[in-house]
Formats: structure tokens, sequence, C-alpha cells
């Protein structure tokens, strides 16, 4: 970590009330502000920020530009992020607020007893990169806002047995769309995404070319190579193709093998070993799951 870097961990809602220079919120496990009613933050430092909550913003006007995969976008148009408990995050020194917006910060707890604690961990964009943002249209973010709205009224009324129930169902209608949207997303930007595709294929193409140590290209690891997040890689290539990155991996895997076992006289066993296999039993039932044969059995068709 840069020396210059601070590290920051907000443990509870309280916490980033105070960091922000807020009042204390009204309920401990739970906040909604506008971004126009925030205080002016001024970041002397890079800020490392941890947060042991789900946070979910939407900037309508922003003095800076996001990058959307390699694509710089304004903040004209309304922008979604989500963020899950434990996530990092870095402030730089120019940090500054959105001017117009929305952030919602919400504890684990506050969802524990409803089904939305479940839910909200199978929507794959809480684990999306800020770059992997949200753009919505003009008509998306009318719908938005009409459900933060919502929260917001329900947040300032004094609350009752029914101010929680109100705003988890609230929240998961507001996920619900941001789902339906980033789908939405996907498609209007196949163009770039089917750029992405050839970009996954070269850069295992030249995994396997340079592959000194022998070890198995890992979801993680491609998504690294292309500056995008895990799940947000294997969220678009599904969309795409119907197959997810480690799918696609092995897809990469079983054709070289193929190769290989058609071009080479080289054993199952140095095979498995030059493709990055630890052990050959491992390489072998992939490739019978994926060919329904076994790598002998696929060599000898085609002596």
């Amino acid at each position: 970590m840069n020396p210059d870097t601070v590290t920051i961990h907000l443990k509870s809602i309280a916490d980033i009330h105070k960091v922000v220079g807020l009042s204390k919120p009204k309920h401990p496990l739970f906040s909604i502000h506008r971004f126009e009613d925030l205080p002016q933050v001024e970041s002397v430092q890079r800020t490392k920020l941890i947060s042991d909550f789900y946070q979910i913003t939407l900037k309508t006007a922003c003095p800076c530009k996001m990058q959307y995969g390699q694509t710089p976008f304004d903040f004209d148009e309304g922008v979604i992020s989500c963020f899950a408990p434990r996530q990092v995050s870095i402030i730089d020194k120019d940090f500054a607020f959105a001017k117009a917006g929305w952030l919602i910060n919400i504890h684990p707890d506050f969802l524990r007893a409803y089904p939305l604690n479940q839910k909200i961990k199978s929507f794959g964009f809480f684990d999306y990169d800020v770059n992997e943002a949200l753009i919505l249209s003009e008509e998306e973010q009318k719908a938005i806002e009409t459900i933060f709205l919502q929260i917001e009224r329900e947040y300032l009324l004094p609350i009752d047995d029914f101010s929680q129930d109100v705003m988890i169902s609230a929240i998961d209608l507001l996920l619900t769309h941001f789902n339906r949207y980033y789908k939405r997303q996907f498609i209007t930007r196949k163009t770039q995404n089917s750029d992405l595709l050839n970009k996954v294929e070269k850069k295992l193409n030249n995994y396997f070319l340079s592959n000194n140590e022998h070890k198995l290209p890992s979801p993680a690891y491609l998504a690294s190579q292309l500056n995008l997040s895990p799940k947000y890689l294997s969220d678009c290539l599904k969309q795409l193709t119907g197959q997810t990155t480690q799918q696609h991996i092995h897809a990469m895997l079983i054709e070289k093998a193929k190769e290989v076992l058609t071009t080479t006289e080289l054993s199952v066993s140095e095979i498995a070993y030059e493709l990055g296999f630890e052990h050959p039993q491992s390489f072998s039932r992939l490739f019978k799951a994926k060919t329904n044969i076994s790598p002998l059995e696929f060599r000898k068709s085609f002596n």
C-alpha cells in the first residue's frame, strides 16, 4: 500500500455519518441521503475505504468522468453503483461527492430476518467494479428515482412496526429493476461485449502459448488481464454465449488438448502437465466430461 494512503474501516452506519459530517442516523442499520444535501468533503490524502455494509448510489451529476470498460462517460446520465460489505474503495485527493443523486447504506443485519438477505447475495452487480456501473436511460432513471423517493419518505417518517417491512420491499423492487436494466445494458453494448469475447480468446491463447509455470488459468486471472471484475466478466460472457468464464476456460483447455493429442506423441500425463493440471486424472475426468470419451480414445479415433 502506498505510504501516503490512509485506511478507514467503517463498521457501522453511524461511522459513515461521522466521517461525512452528518448527524446520527435515524435507524442504526439503514440510512438514505441525497448527494446534494451532503456536506462538502475534502480529501487531503488518498484514502482506502472498507465498509461492513451494502451501499447503493445513484449519481446524476458529478465533477469527474468515469470509465465503463474502455469508454469514458460523463455523469450526464444516471449512473448506478452497488457495493457489497467489505469491498475496498479508493478515494483520491481530488475526490468530490456527486452533485446530485442518492446514497443508501444498508447494514446486513437490517436484512437478516427477510428473504432479501439471501436474494441480495445473488445479484452479481454488487461484485462489479466501479467502472462497470449501470448507465441508466432517461426513462429508467425516472423509474428508479420514484423508488428512491418512496424509500426516503419512509425513512423520514417516525419508525413503527411496519417501517422496516416497507423499506425492505422497496429495496427489493429497486434491486430487481437494477437486475433488469443490467440485462438491457449487456444487450445494448453487445458490440463492445463481442470485442470482449475476442479479447478473452486471445488472452487464453497467449496464456497457453507462454504457460511456463504450467498452471491452469483461473477466472480471476483472466478478469484481471482484462481489467474487469471476475463476476462482471462471467455475467457478460454468460449473456453473450451462455457460458461462464470457467466454462470458456474449460472449452479452450479441451481444444488445446485435442490439438496436442492429434499432433504429438506426448503421453496423457505429459499433456496434462503442459496444460497446467496438477494431476493427470483431473485432466482425464474433465476431457471425458466434455467429450464423452477419454483422451486416449480420442487419440485412437484419429489413428
